[in-house]
């Protein structure tokens, strides 16, 4: 097992690489050139200046997080052939860096969903919050006309480009079903699994966050029975999962250590996060520690641990605590919190696996 942290770039990032550096056990950064927008080749020279600065601190590049699907490929339109093509060049460049793995997404319009950045915790610090009602209750309408209205609105993840298109794109997305979203994420992967194989790249989906439709658009990566049928689309080792505790683990009747014992030889890249759920339907995100959520997170780690995983772990959405600003969610504070306990059940599982030889 690899630790990796995720880290937005030079000036995009309150967490500066020479802090990474500092956590122990972190030998890489999760990286993505975020201020391309999605479709667009990335360029070679700026895949090239994050390698430079990584390499001054001894840390791999092996993951990039994201490489971001266009709406037109999720759509199925005919403009999304040129935008594939584009994704096929940008694996051919991040080869030549030998990036491992690529974590990507299929959600339509919107990355993953809060509605509060900064909800005040019994301790005093502040995490990422999901209200069930309000957004069950938020028609597209609504949504377009708040985020219109308040500019400084955002979301991590969610690209601007698509911000400033939100009423075409969920008029675009009316007619399509969970069924053609299916079909339009074969096409795509039946395109490009070939030349990330042939680029030794695996191609790992996010799950979708939460695991079921908002706002009236389909979401289809959200179960052990999705997965499968994932993994099945196209048959190859580089069809993979990026297992995601806190996206899979909204809701409850998803067995995490079971999802990892069963795809674990699909899965290059972990995000483990935990999070309470409330019995409204609400939840809230919370430290890494298994006690303070309702997430397993000892055996999901063991689960990783005893299926002899190889691949590479980061610490996901962390607390805002310290009085840290901070990207939402992307502090270095409660993420280097939560990388020494993850670690120290993975020093723990690695003692009982000697003692017992």
């Amino acid at each position: 097992m690899e630790m990796v942290f995720r880290w937005f770039g030079e000036g995009n990032d309150t967490v500066p690489l020479n802090y990474i550096k500092q956590i122990p056990g972190v030998k890489g950064i999760v990286w993505s050139l975020h201020d391309v927008p999605a479709g667009e080749k990335w360029p070679e020279e700026e895949i090239q200046k994050v390698k430079a600065q990584a390499d001054q601190y001894g840390f791999s590049i092996d993951v990039v997080e994201s490489v971001n699907v266009h709406e037109d490929i999720k759509m199925g339109l005919p403009t999304r052939d040129k935008y594939i093509e584009n994704y096929k060049d940008t694996i051919r460049s991040l080869a030549k860096v030998r990036v491992k793995v690529i974590c990507y997404n299929f959600m339509p319009v919107f990355d993953w969903v809060r509605t509060e950045l900064h909800q005040p915790m019994d301790d005093g610090a502040t995490a990422l919050f999901y209200e069930k009602k309000k957004v069950d209750e938020m028609n597209p309408d609504d949504l377009v006309h708040t985020i219109l209205e308040n500019k400084e609105l955002s979301m991590p993840g969610w690209e601007p480009d698509r911000l400033s298109d939100l009423a075409r794109l969920f008029k675009a997305y009316k007619d399509i079903d969970e069924e053609r979203l299916w079909g339009n994420l074969k096409y795509f992967l039946e395109e490009i699994i070939p030349v990330a194989e042939a680029n030794g790249i695996k191609m790992a989906i996010h799950p979708d966050d939460p695991p079921w439709p908002i706002f009236g658009l389909p979401r289809i990566i959200t179960s052990k029975e999705n997965i499968k049928r994932l993994l099945h689309l196209v048959e190859s080792p580089f069809n993979c999962l990026t297992f995601c505790s806190g996206s899979l683990g909204a809701n409850l009747h998803n067995d995490l250590p079971e999802i990892v014992k069963e795809y674990i030889d699909r899965i290059p890249f972990a995000h483990i996060r935990n999070l309470k759920h409330f019995d409204n339907g609400d939840f809230i995100e919370t430290s890494h520690r298994t006690s303070d959520g309702s997430l397993d997170i000892f055996s999901i780690v063991k689960a990783f641990h005893n299926g002899g995983f190889q691949g590479y772990i980061r610490p996901d959405h962390g607390r805002h605590i310290w009085d840290e600003e901070c990207r939402p969610g992307y502090g270095l504070y409660d993420r280097a919190l939560g990388i020494m306990y993850l670690l120290g059940i993975w020093d723990s599982l690695d003692r009982m696996k000697e003692a017992k030889v």
